[in-house]
């Protein structure tokens, strides 16, 4: 069993924090992961920023921004992850896109994450179809190649990801970029359904997640829940962590209650 599937259990929802390395700091990332694990996280989804990040909202946009200003290139994120893996046991993925890691070079960055600690690739700017290679190489390095889904896939779509996704399969709430949302759209249950029909997979839904009360509505048809936008905004709010740290617990809260 790989660390990302020890992550599912009956009976459990996972909670699964997405961070951008480098912000607000390289030092700060480290910090901010042991919160999350201290709050009881279940994965911690470290972010790779990237220049050009397609699938991101404005908030992570930024962060990235930022955190590329502090030099959080892919060599520091495999740094900073081999840091937070010697600190604490939470299963750890990275999500980038496949620029970054196609130029530092398949084997090499899967290598690595290997050494790093990091269980996981999240690349949403790469379809199952485009990914033989990727995934004959990150299966060799033992990590999981997660795929995403969008309420638009179509069920060829949805047949080929649930061949090919390792550890879990990230559901995208809505058609669109992450970030906070005020609701979540009304059709989410019938596409985890549908979804949950070809898959054998744990199924994560993220994008737009920004309250508990979002969060345990996820945790009532999905395996995991995946937040990111609101978790930059609590770091932005207040430097000591506390915020995070208070954000992040009630979200478990919110989980373990939805589990009971």
């Amino acid at each position: 069993m790989s660390d990302i599937a020890s992550a599912f259990r009956p009976g459990h929802k996972s909670l699964i924090p997405y961070v951008t390395v480098g912000y607000p700091s390289l030092d700060a990332t480290v910090e901010i992961a042991s919160v999350l694990a201290g709050c009881g996280c279940d994965i911690i989804e470290l972010g790779i920023p990237f220049s050009d990040p397609l699938a991101d909202g404005a908030t992570i946009q930024k962060a990235s921004y930022h955190a590329l200003q502090q030099g959080a290139t892919p060599r520091k994120c495999l740094e900073v992850a081999r840091r937070i893996h010697q600190q604490i046991s939470t299963p750890l993925v990275f999500m980038t896109y496949y620029n970054p890691v196609f130029n530092f070079g398949l084997e090499a960055f899967c290598r690595g994450c290997k050494e790093a600690g990091v269980s996981g690739l999240i690349v949403p700017d790469l379809p199952p179809e485009e990914g033989a290679e990727l995934e004959a190489v990150s299966r060799e390095y033992d990590i999981d190649l997660v795929y995403l889904l969008a309420p638009t896939s179509a069920a060829g779509r949805i047949e080929m990801v649930a061949q090919h996704s390792r550890g879990f399969i990230y559901l995208v709430s809505l058609a669109g970029v992450t970030g906070a949302r005020q609701t979540l759209p009304p059709e989410l249950e019938d596409f985890v359904r549908r979804v949950r029909e070809k898959a054998r997979q744990p199924l994560c839904v993220g994008f737009g997640v920004s309250t508990p009360e979002q969060a345990r509505r996820v945790a009532r048809i999905a395996d995991g829940v995946i937040v990111g936008s609101r978790l930059i905004e609590a770091i932005e709010q207040d430097g000591s962590l506390s915020a995070l740290r208070d954000f992040t617990c009630r979200l478990r809260q919110a989980l373990d209650f939805e589990s009971e």
